[in-house]
């Protein structure tokens, strides 16, 4: 989170230091930050991370008219008004930069080392909340695993294309040792794919042994790897956005592991939140039509 606060406007930096001589209170700290950051936190535990986290958490359930339910603590006196509210950015990465600029003003004695440390955690367990990183991880596994033999083909060809690893004309392949390596890194990097790894390894050997005999042709191949790749990866994208596939299994996810009751029958409100952290498949989808 310290890299999302760094490109703060010198601004900030004379304000901090006008208040250095001052101990920082960073429960004061927090109070203002969750103004900005925690609204209806007591009915959305993600609402941290989706505030002021990642976008991937997706949009809190009816954000705009939640803006006066604010987490107020024990004093309003260190919280940003509703008018102040107006103002905050959506995108989670610049309004906790905002956040930091407007309680850095209110909070004496503060620097964007304090903010950090007083607040990076608290929004990476809401994050975990929300399934982003922990649970929603266990979603994204199991869509891994389903994928096909042309998927992971072409992923794993294209990682080891890379000029990371054996490079497009296999200069850091020619040995078997050094292609193992490579292999094997890209074989973990991309799950769901054990039922093909032999076929995929032998054809990326041929491929190899045929590169380094044919230097001139190579790069025509290249350029049909990588088209076959990009085919194959845009269909399998297609797949899982027919009929919201990859949503409804993120909300049946999120649902059973991650709501008290379940999403079941009385509880739209779990069901809703659900969907509003799964809503970034309908977002990548939509940039498909």
């Amino acid at each position: 989170m310290k890299t999302k606060i760094l490109f703060l406007l010198p601004a900030i930096l004379l304000c901090t230091n006008a208040h250095a001589v001052a101990k920082c209170s960073r429960a004061n700290l927090t109070r203002c930050l969750d103004s900005v950051c925690a609204i209806n936190i007591s009915s959305n535990p993600s609402a941290r991370c989706q505030y002021c986290g990642t976008s991937t958490a997706g949009t809190p359930p009816s954000a705009k008219k939640g803006m006066k339910s604010v987490s107020v603590g024990a004093s309003a006196k260190y919280n940003l008004t509703e008018k102040e509210l107006k103002k905050a950015p959506d995108e989670p990465g610049e309004r906790y930069a905002w956040a930091t600029a407007q309680c850095l003003k209110k909070v004496a004695g503060c620097t964007t080392d304090d903010v950090s440390d007083a607040y990076d955690t608290l929004i990476e367990q809401s994050c975990t909340a929300a399934g982003v990183s922990a649970k929603l991880d266990k979603t994204l596994d199991k869509v891994a695993k389903k994928k096909t033999k042309a998927a992971c083909k072409s992923d794993i060809s294209a990682c080891i294309l890379a000029e990371k690893a054996c490079t497009a004309d296999y200069r850091n392949c020619s040995e078997n040792a050094d292609f193992d390596k490579f292999f094997s890194n890209c074989s973990v990097e991309f799950n769901g794919c054990d039922d093909y790894l032999t076929e995929i390894r032998d054809t990326l050997i041929a491929a190899r042994d045929n590169a380094i005999k044919n230097v001139d042709s190579v790069l025509n191949k290249i350029i049909t790897a990588y088209k076959t790749a990009r085919e194959s990866k845009l269909n399998d994208i297609k797949s899982g956005c027919a009929n919201n596939a990859s949503r409804d299994a993120c909300v049946e996810t999120v649902c059973a592991e991650n709501m008290p009751n379940k999403c079941g029958n009385g509880y739209e409100s779990e069901k809703a939140s659900a969907i509003g952290l799964c809503k970034f498949y309908e977002i990548a989808c939509a940039t498909l039509d």
